[in-house]
């Protein structure tokens, strides 16, 4: 069974509630319709109940009734719902009028059935941005406690197996921090811990990359990283992690004996959180292209609950994947 099988079967025996705001897409009908009928999840579709009827019929999809699905125009808990959002954000200058318009919005609604319990997780994106996926999410559902930013972590399954956990890498962040701080490194670090163990099902060896390896070279960007890791092992004084690692350091352990010898994550980290987007998205990208490796993601990580966000190019199966892997988080952030 491989790691994508495992989580399919983790979510399988612990369905887990997911919403998907944008229940009237193709893509996204056709995933949730697969979802169902394997029993990966409990499924609640936001759209006008007669649409979603309608291209299920015209699809031929036999498992679309055994969802849930809630008109965001009308619904029992509407009145609820606008009320909760209200109180969360009239603090921030939204008014009642505001919030009744807003809760008819299926990215607003989706967080707000997370937020009263009605849900475990959402997954969008399909056809709308990341800014208007996190937007609800950040406003509504919030970080975790002693996280204040949202990443993007990606899964990498290498062709060679000799690498870190049976060739599985997870690369972070790649998605959403354009240039961190010392301390957001240091909680982006944390996050994908958390990603790697309930995801990956691993213990963490965490590496913070830099072009540097133990003071090679002299540089503010170096001094980033080595605080960064300071920072981690407070806010997580378990955590197996060390930097600054330059990326041969990393993973290749004929490296790492020259380069940080006694170093216990060194030739064998099986997480890698890069210095900033730029360098992470870019890495991914390559390792992706060049060597025909599949990547998985992004896994948005930091969240109070999961809500990840989908390419507008996304596949049937990504959907599919995506949703079991947000499925595992909220096990994972039930423990």
């Amino acid at each position: 069974m491989n790691l994508i099988q495992e989580i399919i079967a983790r979510a399988q025996a612990d369905k887990q509630r997911i919403v998907l705001p944008e229940g009237t897409e193709e893509r996204t009908i056709k995933a949730a319709d697969r979802l169902l009928a394997d029993g990966v999840a409990d499924i609640i579709l936001i759209g006008n109940p007669t649409e979603i009827s309608a291209l299920a019929a015209q699809l031929h999809l036999t498992n679309i009734s055994k969802a849930r699905i809630i008109d965001p125009l009308c619904h029992e808990k509407k009145v609820l719902y606008s009320h909760l959002l209200y109180e969360l954000r009239k603090s921030k200058g939204m008014t009642p009028e505001q919030a009744n318009k807003l809760v008819e919005d299926p990215l607003y609604l989706g967080c707000l059935l997370i937020k009263n319990g009605d849900a475990d997780g959402e997954i969008a994106g399909a056809i709308n941005t990341t800014s208007n996926v996190l937007r609800p999410a950040l406003q509504i559902i919030k970080t975790k406690p002693g996280i204040s930013v949202v990443s993007g972590a990606f899964l990498m399954f290498l062709k060679d197996t000799t690498y870190s956990d049976n060739g599985i890498l997870v690369f972070a962040d790649c998605a959403v921090m354009p240039d961190p701080s010392a301390k957001e490194l240091a909680e982006i670090a944390v996050a994908t811990a958390a990603t790697t163990r309930f995801i990956v099902g691993v213990e963490p060896r965490i590496a913070m990359l830099s072009f540097s390896t133990k003071g090679s070279a002299t540089h503010p960007r170096v001094d980033k990283i080595s605080e960064a890791t300071r920072l981690a092992k407070i806010l997580s004084p378990d955590l197996q992690i060390d930097g600054e690692l330059q990326a041969d350091a990393a993973i290749v352990q004929t490296v790492a004996s020259l380069k940080a010898p006694g170093s216990p994550v060194a030739g064998k980290a099986n997480v890698l959180v890069f210095p900033n987007i730029e360098v992470g998205n870019i890495a991914y990208k390559l390792v992706q292209r060049l060597g025909g490796i599949e990547a998985v993601g992004p896994i948005l990580q930091g969240m109070a609950a999961p809500v990840n966000d989908l390419s507008r190019g996304c596949s049937v199966d990504d959907i599919y994947k995506m949703v079991a892997i947000t499925a595992n988080q909220a096990i994972g952030s039930k423990k």
